[in-house]
């Protein structure tokens, strides 16, 4: 009986998957079973399984245009600040995707906690180059995204939220939060 190319790749990754599920152990020398994979793999679907939220934009209305070609970097100006949508609501277990366009940081605090509540004096420096510092706070905070010294300005962070409640959202980059007000709320909803 000849296998089929699609049976031959499904039976491949899960051997692979049991493979590197026992890599833990294995390597931690422990001949106890494999550590069970504590990744949720439960399937969400549906209008609120995920949303989608502009972190800051590149503006198209500018005299001279905004041309970043050929990948000079992102200029200081003229990106906007803000999150678009400033509010999206979402199921537990769903994600929002955080298109980033320019120099922001991601973090995300839990339930409840509120803009007022984050200590801006808390600031450690982006790695990489002169930069403004980054909000380094991690009072409650439940996500801190990419340095953005090191990766390229433009790029997505897809964030899981698998518990009901407000998520602040908000830029790390000390000036656009404290000057901008660059900040968000994901609902989680039960």
């Amino acid at each position: 009986m000849t296998m089929k190319r699609r049976e031959f790749f499904e039976k491949a990754t899960l051997t692979s998957a049991a493979a590197l599920v026992a890599l833990p152990a294995l390597a931690a020398g422990d001949s106890a079973a494999p550590a069970v994979d504590q990744h949720e793999h439960t399937p969400i679907s549906g209008p609120l399984a995920s949303a989608t939220v502009s972190f800051g934009q590149w503006s198209t209305g500018l005299n001279p245009a905004l041309d970043r070609f050929p990948n000079l970097g992102a200029p200081a100006k003229p990106n906007a600040h803000q999150l678009i949508p400033n509010e999206v609501k979402i199921k537990a277990g769903g994600s929002v995707n955080f298109i980033i366009a320019g120099f922001h940081h991601v973090l995300v605090f839990g339930d409840g906690t509120l803009p007022s509540q984050i200590d801006v004096n808390n600031v450690i420096s982006p790695t990489a180059q002169a930069a403004p510092p980054l909000i380094n706070d991690p009072t409650n905070r439940v996500y801190r995204g990419l340095d953005p010294s090191l990766f390229p300005q433009d790029r997505v962070e897809v964030v899981t939220f698998p518990n009901p409640g407000t998520y602040l959202v908000m830029c790390g980059v000390r000036p656009h939060f404290v000057n901008d007000h660059m900040f968000g709320f994901v609902t989680v909803l039960p």
